[in-house]
């Protein structure tokens, strides 16, 4: 088992977004998670990522799940630093074991993946919507993680964008991680997905 979670429920100002969410996800597991606008996907990806404390319940990673960097969040507008684009590669490497060699291959390869490298020394800033995104997957992607949260992922994505990241993805998966996408349209991430699961009325139905 790589996560599960008991009873989770989170409210904001005395209003129950929802409540007794029990998971239990699986290494390599894919899932599409749905539900309508405010339902509260994004606010329960961040919640099995530990980004934000439920109200009640908990979320508990498992084995691989628990070391540095293993489960990883992505927003539609993902946060980017404001140094170049290798530096963003680089950051969460400083955090893994890994040798001067081995983190400038991994951010070669990651560049490439991501058809980045002309821009490797250009400041992460000045790069437009779909090259943000592609950057963000790459920087997650380096991390090599186990558990990748994928929040509207290919909102306003061009052509070329979805096909890297979808590429980048499934390379993942390949390798045994697990993700969960949510998006409100099926694109070709959904369809990397084996399951649906779908968050309505305060509850998640996860045949």
């Amino acid at each position: 088992m790589l996560l599960t979670s008991h009873n989770l429920a989170i409210s904001f100002a005395q209003t129950e977004l929802f409540s007794n969410i029990n998971i239990e996800l699986k290494q390599g597991q894919s899932v599409w998670l749905q539900g309508v606008n405010g339902a509260g996907k994004t606010t329960l990806l961040k919640l099995l990522a530990k980004l934000t404390k439920p109200s009640n319940g908990n979320v508990t990673h498992h084995g691989v799940a628990t070391k540095t960097g293993a489960v990883i969040y992505l927003h539609q507008q993902p946060y980017l630093f404001s140094g170049s684009v290798l530096d963003n590669l680089e950051f969460g490497l400083k955090s893994l074991k890994m040798s001067s060699a081995q983190r400038r291959s991994a951010c070669a390869e990651a560049l490439e993946l991501a058809q980045l490298s002309h821009l490797t020394n250009r400041s992460a800033q000045v790069l437009s919507g779909g090259e943000r995104q592609r950057l963000a997957l790459a920087r997650a992607w380096v991390m090599q993680p186990k558990l990748l949260l994928l929040d509207e992922p290919t909102a306003n994505l061009d052509p070329i964008s979805l096909k890297l990241i979808t590429h980048m993805v499934k390379q993942l998966q390949h390798q045994g991680c697990s993700i969960m996408v949510t998006s409100h349209q099926q694109t070709p991430l959904t369809e990397l997905c084996q399951h649906r699961w779908l968050l309505e009325q305060k509850r998640l139905q996860c045949p």
